[in-house]
């Protein structure tokens, strides 16, 4: 596919309107162009990850897997910038079980979990911490579509379960994570 863009600005959204693939025009605080740019956020923020990922030279590898799930977000966005409900959507169920396949296969080495796990501990895990988080909004935002592909919320969902397992990876498979103590601050003596 060939993608040629000859103007950054356009001035077409200066009155608050923006045009969706297909042409047609729309608020910019519609729901869809929230759960467009909740998307486009989380993409981002997957490339501040793969910055602190190819500075861990344990994980460094992790970097071409993340950037195959940007381009899959890219598809995910196209998708729902063309709200055809006969279109075949870009996201196959493929996608979401090399989501599933993988996330099991780094959950398996890591240890059991025994609490809740506070986001951070690595710069890396607390990345991509941050990252679920966002999946999660995005796929929030999708659900409050009228109408959407399946396979995009199912991506989503998988997608924020995938984000918290490489978390525990990059905390040494668990190991380091920080863990939830209930009433901590009570326990505190001033």
């Amino acid at each position: 596919m060939s993608i040629r863009i000859d103007r950054i600005v356009t001035r077409g959204g200066d009155g608050g309107q923006t045009s969706l693939g297909d042409g047609t025009r729309v608020s910019k605080s519609s729901d869809r162009i929230e759960a467009m740019g909740t998307v486009d956020e989380l993409n981002a923020q997957l490339g501040v990850l793969c910055c602190y990922l190819t500075q861990d030279a344990r994980i460094a590898g992790l970097v071409d897997e993340v950037r195959q799930i940007q381009s899959c977000l890219f598809d995910l966005g196209a998708d729902l910038c063309l709200p055809d409900p006969d279109r075949v959507p870009s996201l196959s169920a493929d996608a979401i079980l090399w989501l599933e396949v993988r996330l099991e296969e780094l959950r398996q080495s890591q240890q059991e979990l025994r609490s809740f796990v506070l986001p951070g501990g690595s710069p890396v895990a607390a990345h991509a911490h941050l990252a679920r988080t966002v999946a999660r909004r995005a796929e929030r935002r999708v659900a409050m579509l009228e109408q959407g592909p399946a396979e995009t919320l199912r991506f989503l969902n998988r997608l924020s379960d995938y984000f918290f397992v490489l978390a525990r990876h990059a905390n040494n498979h668990g190991e380091t994570d920080i863990l939830w103590s209930p009433g901590r601050w009570h326990q505190k003596k001033i």
